[in-house]
């Protein structure tokens, strides 16, 4: 059995497929702990895993720029948090350290320490390479308006570990560059929370009548209660049925809610995507690669995450559905819903690219990478 300490950052989309991972070591006999900011402890407790609260995630937080972005930025690149991640490892003496990509502070600490590495990327890499960079650059530019040294580019912070594991499929992403041999893609590891829960809709099944599933982001950096209302509003007077799953970010109770439309916290999105005709979503990596897993055409309407652009336009490009503004109004977002349903090319398209995500199982992928470095380390990956 091997101990692993996982550097977290909790957003939308980074924690669930680092918990599917998680899930599959311990099944193989190992221990896993989560270190990260006081948001993720409760949803990793209810997982079944250690959590390790980073206490000092927000203590230099009034020296960072005034943006909605704040925070993020203070936990992701502050020195109280490289501190503090650092004691963090040398407290637990792991035998490896999973660090999500998105993550600098960590990666910092990490430096300093001699512990094997794998670094986490839960969407594409290559595809997103300016992206990535420019992501980095502007968490580097709120820690030195904060008054500190920056830290180090990410990809250079990155080629510090050991493995790259990218949870996305290799023909998605664009071609590797050879000289980053490190990086290994295992494909999607779409794992639900225990928030996601079954649900029972309002209506019969009635292929007749479409159903749109409509699930915006769960990060509350990226809380959508406008967005969520805009595609309410283009959706009431559609002969549609629409299914809101508000990701615990929006209160139900804060929208109004057309008779067409059923607006619950949280679902199990699996169910409603085997009856769906149509996504509307913000384009995180995990519920786009959810809806394609069961045929789904998507529109993408993003957040302010950097790869929820370009997974839109990747769709589009794939004929697989349509890249909306994130601002677009009702009019819009009805029009387009209309056309994806109503030109058979969007469904067909993406009952072609399941076939691509039909089996895959990138939680076991990304173990059995992880097991395998911790051989080359420890001389053996099991007790």
């Amino acid at each position: 059995m091997a101990k692993f300490l996982w550097l977290n950052w909790s957003g939308g989309g980074n924690l669930p497929p680092s918990l599917g991972i998680a899930r599959t070591l311990t099944e193989r006999g190992h221990d896993i702990a989560f270190a990260g900011r006081p948001e993720m402890i409760g949803r990793v407790r209810d997982a079944g895993f250690r959590a390790i609260e980073l206490e000092r995630s927000y203590a230099q937080l009034d020296r960072y720029p005034d943006a909605p972005t704040a925070r993020m930025a203070c936990y992701l690149t502050s020195p109280e948090v490289v501190d503090e991640v650092r004691a963090t490892i040398e407290a637990e003496r792991p035998d490896m350290l999973l660090i999500d990509a998105m993550f600098p502070a960590a990666f910092q600490a990490a430096a300093d320490v001699d512990v094997s590495s794998v670094a986490f990327f839960h969407h594409f890499l290559f595809r997103l390479r300016d992206e990535w960079n420019a992501t980095g650059a502007r968490l580097n530019g709120m820690r030195e308006r904060a008054g500190f040294v920056p830290l180090p580019p990410l990809a250079r912070l990155w080629q510090r570990c050991d493995r790259l594991v990218v949870t996305a499929l290799a023909q998605f992403d664009t071609p590797a560059d050879p000289n980053w041999a490190s990086v290994r893609h295992v494909g999607p590891v779409l794992e639900q929370e225990r928030c996601a829960i079954p649900v029972r809709l309002p209506w019969d099944d009635d292929a007749a009548v479409p159903l749109v599933l409509v699930s915006f982001s769960t990060a509350p950096e990226q809380r959508s209660q406008e967005k969520i209302q805009r595609t309410l509003d283009a959706l009431a007077p559609a002969p549609v049925r629409v299914v809101v799953t508000t990701g615990g970010v929006v209160d139900p109770d804060e929208l109004s809610i057309p008779r067409n439309a059923f607006a619950v916290p949280y679902a199990q999105h699996d169910p409603i995507l085997q009856r769906a005709s149509l996504t509307i979503t913000h384009g995180g990596h995990g519920t786009l690669m959810r809806a394609l897993k069961h045929g789904v055409p998507a529109i993408v309407m993003p957040g302010m995450a950097h790869d929820q652009g370009p997974n839109g336009l990747m769709l589009q490009e794939l004929g697989a559905g349509l890249a909306l503004a994130p601002d677009a109004d009702p009019a819009a977002i009805r029009a387009a819903a209309s056309a994806v349903l109503s030109t058979p090319s969007f469904a067909e398209r993406a009952r072609l690219l399941s076939r691509d995500l039909a089996g895959a199982d990138g939680a076991a992928k990304a173990a059995t990478e992880i097991e395998s470095l911790l051989s080359l380390h420890i001389g053996g990956s099991r007790a």
